[in-house]
């Protein structure tokens, strides 16, 4: 893992994906507004009209115009020019009427474009210093070989995801507040999707409003991967974070913040 400190709160989203035809989409509010700007003139275009862009995880059942979804979270941030000139934006199911054959048809349309060019992943803090990607949580028995998953949720990871719109300023309402809270299940892309793109960016940020990264980031990054398989295998599960070291061209970007305990 390369790591670059960041000493503003943007990034250069669009210089790794100059050369990309498809992404796994994170894009935090910090990377946005550059990405936004640009796609509001025609600097970009040729890039924007060659990327297939698809998101990672998803709550559901819940209808896809949802005020919490990350769909609209996505269209918030980076803007209507953004998704008018990308060639195809590509969503998980969430409101099919199975979830796990939604999830079949979504990653029947991944794998045509497969491998990922770019990979866009955060780092979501865990208690003890652990950490998820995507929504690969520890306990979660996820591994290599799994594209993707649908996790049951629990009520405290719907608040938190409710409160973290609500201070992201996403212009919510009672009613999707109300479906958002009934979900049962997540979406999320699975390690195989992380061991098999050819580069991953990963953003750390928000060290301030979340300070377990300190210590998630901490541990990713010091933590010894065992070299017995069983062994590994049971440290993946109880820290999913760890699965971004096993691939061999990622970009970690870090604000000085989330630096402030590593060792």
């Amino acid at each position: 893992m390369i790591h670059e400190i960041l000493e503003i709160e943007g990034a250069p989203f669009f210089s790794y994906v100059r050369k990309a035809n498809s992404l796994g989409h994170y894009v935090p509010a910090k990377f946005a507004s550059r990405g936004t700007a640009k796609a509001t003139t025609d600097e970009i275009d040729g890039l924007l009209a060659r990327l297939n862009v698809f998101t990672q995880d998803a709550l559901g059942p819940m209808r896809k115009d949802n005020s919490f979804s990350f769909v609209r979270d996505f269209e918030r941030l980076l803007g209507d020019s953004f998704f008018a000139k990308v060639k195809r934006f590509i969503s998980m199911q969430t409101d099919a009427a199975d979830l796990e054959s939604g999830l079949v048809h979504y990653l029947n349309e991944l794998e045509s474009h497969a491998p990922i060019d770019v990979l866009f992943l955060g780092l979501g803090p865990e208690a003890g210093g652990a950490s998820h990607l995507a929504y690969i949580k520890p306990g979660s028995g996820a591994r290599a070989n799994d594209l993707a998953g649908v996790i049951p949720i629990s009520a405290d990871i719907l608040s938190h995801h409710v409160n973290k719109f609500k201070v992201g300023g996403a212009q919510t309402n009672e009613a999707d507040e109300a479906e958002c809270k009934r979900a049962s299940h997540i979406l999320t892309l699975g390690p195989a999707a992380i061991l098999r793109a050819k580069r991953i960016v990963q953003s750390i940020v928000d060290a301030a409003t979340a300070p377990g990264k300190v210590a998630s980031f901490d541990r990713l990054i010091s933590a010894e991967i065992s070299g017995d398989r069983d062994e590994r295998a049971r440290q993946l599960d109880e820290n999913p974070g760890l699965w971004i070291r096993l691939n061999p061209n990622v970009r970690s970007l870090v604000l000085p913040d989330v630096l402030a305990g590593a060792h």
